[in-house]
């Protein structure tokens, strides 16, 4: 499969007029695509193509050309992390950042341009190294907004992030024409309500929650969403003592603020969660919250690909260090956050075991080592040579980014099965379906998965064709029916 050429774009200047410079080798269809980029123009002068910057948008020219070519837009981060940096260097926020979407609890307007599938937002300044790894994130000077593509995983990312900091997201339409700001009209919920700042009592009640966590090795990720949620529930009863609160009040929060917000069922069993963990497990107060009941979030199948999609899209993969994530994912069915916590030397080739440390649970599990994945493993190692992790960031013994995990996997799978809502998650979800499909054992499926109730792992029965397949439908009685 031939590599992708590489546009790399950087700031010039054409006749006096910033510009940003698309620089490739010849190629004409590249070059047929960059000339339908909006504003795009070709110079003499810098033999090159370029877009004039206040009609550059980075987020849909990534897009445009995000198949045809790899973009190098190094140049402009670090000019835009320079920039942003200076805008906000007294304070946590842009200067320019209108007064209500500064850091205060308020929701974070988010503008959705449905014609650039781009969203623009007032971005605390704290939150800038997490908001760059989005896909097509932008600093834009013209707006002094930080802006990225408008995706499902680019939604859910963010949310993830401002979540951590105890704030939300509210997304309005509105389209943005000549690098012009133009504020969106209001949504239809309750702005004048927002929720007050915590006290010094609440706050220090949730750091030592936090420390209580840590000393008991909660998971980081359950710490940070706890404390989240925490955070937030707090921020709502500002004026009750926290021994104060009882079921009603729980009541209350789920209807005010969870329903009417149309958070998720997950969502709200995450803040029923921190909130039972803080009262009874660390607190010892207030057992009437073990009677709170829990959304009802019903039974959702895992969604599986199929073996030949899978074939397709790992066997057509150019880049060996994604082919091997994705195919390291799917051979020994690991969740993402064990592909990227997976260590040189975990990987015992003399035994061929692959150990995983300190997975969900905080449990331990040695895996066998297919030949077929030890032989690319091996080769990926000569070429690559990463230093610590199995897959390595851009620079040397470095983890690798989640989200870039997940793209990878969105890419390739785009690549071969067309107008697909999988996750890289599936990749999971589909080594176990096979594996039950060509008749192993669902207790060695269990340990393989490593889950820790049998019950988690039979939901794969319900998505195995093996057995269904055999069943006689009656139609097939009828002799015919055409």
């Amino acid at each position: 499969m031939n590599q992708k050429p590489t546009i790399k774009l950087q700031k010039g200047e054409q006749d006096g007029l910033s510009v940003i410079q698309l620089l490739f080798p010849y190629d004409f269809q590249l070059k047929e695509a960059v000339k339908r980029q909006a504003g795009a123009q070709w110079s003499v002068a810098m033999r090159c193509w370029y877009i004039p910057e206040k009609e550059f948008v980075l987020a849909p020219v990534f897009a445009a050309l995000k198949s045809v070519a790899y973009l190098d837009y190094s140049a402009l981060k670090e000019d835009a992390e320079t920039n942003a940096t200076q805008i906000g260097a007294e304070t946590i926020y842009h200067k320019n950042a209108p007064e209500a979407e500064k850091h205060t609890g308020k929701p974070i307007e988010i503008i959705c341009d449905e014609k650039e599938k781009t969203f623009y937002l007032s971005l605390p300044f704290a939150l800038k190294e997490q908001f760059k790894k989005l896909e097509g994130a932008w600093w834009h000077g013209k707006k002094k907004r930080w802006s990225a593509l408008d995706t499902e995983e680019n939604r859910d990312q963010l949310n993830e992030i401002l979540l951590q900091e105890g704030l939300k997201a509210e997304y309005s339409v509105d389209f943005l024409e000549k690098a012009k700001y133009t504020k969106a009209p209001k949504s239809g919920r309750n702005k004048d309500k927002y929720l007050a700042a915590l006290t010094e009592v609440h706050q220090a009640a949730i750091e030592s929650f936090k420390k209580w966590m840590i000393q008991k090795r909660y998971a980081d990720n359950t710490v940070k969403i706890y404390i989240a949620c925490l955070t937030v529930f707090f921020r709502f009863y500002s004026d009750k003592q926290i021994a104060e609160i009882g079921i009603k009040d729980i009541e209350k929060f789920n209807f005010d603020f969870i329903i009417k917000n149309k958070y998720s069922p997950k969502t709200q069993n995450q803040y029923i969660s921190a909130i039972k963990t803080f009262y009874i497990k660390m607190k010892g107060i207030n057992y009437e919250l073990a009677n709170i009941e829990r959304p009802i979030e019903g039974q959702k199948l895992p969604k599986v690909l199929s073996i030949e999609t899978v074939q397709k899209m790992l066997s057509g993969i150019a880049n060996i260090k994604h082919k091997t994530a994705l195919t390291t994912i799917y051979a020994l069915g690991l969740r993402r956050s064990e592909l990227l916590n997976l260590k040189l030397h975990h990987i015992n080739f003399d035994r061929d075991v692959v150990a995983i440390l300190n997975s969900k649970g905080k449990k331990d599990r040695d895996l066998p080592l297919p030949g077929s994945l030890k032989q690319l493993i091996v080769s990926y190692l000569t070429k690559v040579n990463p230093k610590i992790w199995l897959i390595e960031g851009q620079k040397p013994a470095t983890p690798y980014s989640a989200t870039s995990l997940e793209n990878i996997f969105k890419k390739n799978l785009d690549s071969v099965l067309k107008d697909n809502t999988f996750t890289l998650h599936c990749l999971r979800h589909s080594y176990a379906t096979h594996l039950l499909d060509m008749g192993v054992d669902l207790r060695i499926i269990q340990e393989l998965l490593g889950h820790k109730s049998s019950r988690t792992t039979e939901i794969y029965t319900h998505v195995s064709m093996k057995n269904l397949k055999n069943v006689k439908n009656p139609l097939d009685q009828f002799g015919g029916i055409a």
